[in-house]
């Protein structure tokens, strides 16, 4: 019985402590996560219309006839799949349902006959692509490059999504060699609304004649220039994008998982509670009959 409400005791100990860090950890993850969400919320408007200006420039210089490398659309024979994960665990299924997005894209492009390399950034997909003998972690000429991340939707959710960074191109105009469309089914734009003060996330065609960019626009420069200028404009602001959004939802993941298990930490810790008062209860009452029962042996005795 002793060595029973020892270990319960240590038991119940080792739970408050941990509940101590799991709470640390849900309050340094919940200040991290509205410095990313304000990160995140700021940066989407310019980079949406940035894209939305580059692929009025694109349209017309695709009309032109004019070589600009990285827009080029080729018949897609390899695509890399730039794939961001964390570098820490403690957050639930946010590094794995990334990762499965991954595998599920490169399957898709695997069934098309299409090769794939990853690039991962992040040590969770690091250590989880450096396992798989099928998948090269490597950097190599390729026909299309993809972000594979997850979105900031809310606090409570974030959706794994597809993003073509390379080619520059309207959706559905990169196909491979036997001329089947190879973009993902869901890979869109995104824009980024507020109702009523909640965040909203409305998914959106690209257009470009319907209130959008007119792409009838006169430029005192030549598309070329402003294009070859705002390229690596474009591949920053898209990275650090992702890389943004990635970070919001990772830290807010965590403070979902350490939230969770704080209070399961909790409930442990009552139920052991509960068992240990059971548990010393019976002792003490245990106790009680024997000198009960030994006072009554010495009183007929006597």
């Amino acid at each position: 019985m002793r060595c029973r409400l020892r270990e319960l005791k240590e038991r119940i100990h080792s739970i408050k402590n941990t509940q101590k860090i799991t709470e640390a950890m849900k309050l340094v993850a919940a200040a991290r996560v509205r410095r990313a969400q304000e990160a995140v919320i700021n940066s989407r408007p310019f980079v949406e219309k940035l894209v939305e200006f580059l692929y009025v420039i694109n349209e017309q210089l695709q009309s032109d006839d004019i070589d600009v490398p990285l827009t080029n659309i080729r018949p897609v024979k390899k695509v890399a799949i730039v794939v961001i994960t964390g570098d820490r665990g403690l957050c639930g299924g946010f590094n794995n349902a990334v990762i499965r997005k991954a595998e599920t894209r490169m399957a898709e492009l695997k069934d098309s006959g299409i090769d794939s390399v990853v690039i991962s950034v992040g040590k969770k997909g690091n250590a989880y692509f450096r396992r798989r003998n099928n998948v090269s972690v490597v950097s190599e000429e390729v026909d299309k490059v993809e972000l594979v991340y997850s979105k900031f939707v809310s606090l409570l959710k974030s959706d794994p999504v597809i993003h073509t960074l390379l080619p520059l191109s309207v959706k559905g105009q990169v196909c491979n060699v036997n001329g089947s469309c190879v973009d993902a089914m869901e890979d869109e734009l995104f824009r980024l609304t507020t109702k009523e003060g909640k965040l909203v996330v409305q998914r959106e065609s690209v257009r470009f004649n319907e209130g959008g960019l007119s792409p009838l626009m006169l430029f005192e420069q030549d598309p070329v220039q402003i294009l070859d200028a705002m390229m690596p404009l474009y591949l920053n602001s898209q990275i650090l994008r992702s890389l943004q959004e990635s970070f919001a939802s990772e830290t807010a993941a965590r403070m979902s998982a350490m939230s969770t298990a704080t209070d399961n930490a909790d409930e442990l810790k009552k139920n052991l509670s509960n068992v240990y008062n059971r548990e010393r209860q019976a002792k003490i009452t245990g106790e009680i009959l024997e000198i009960v029962a030994g006072a009554e042996a010495l009183r007929q005795s006597d």
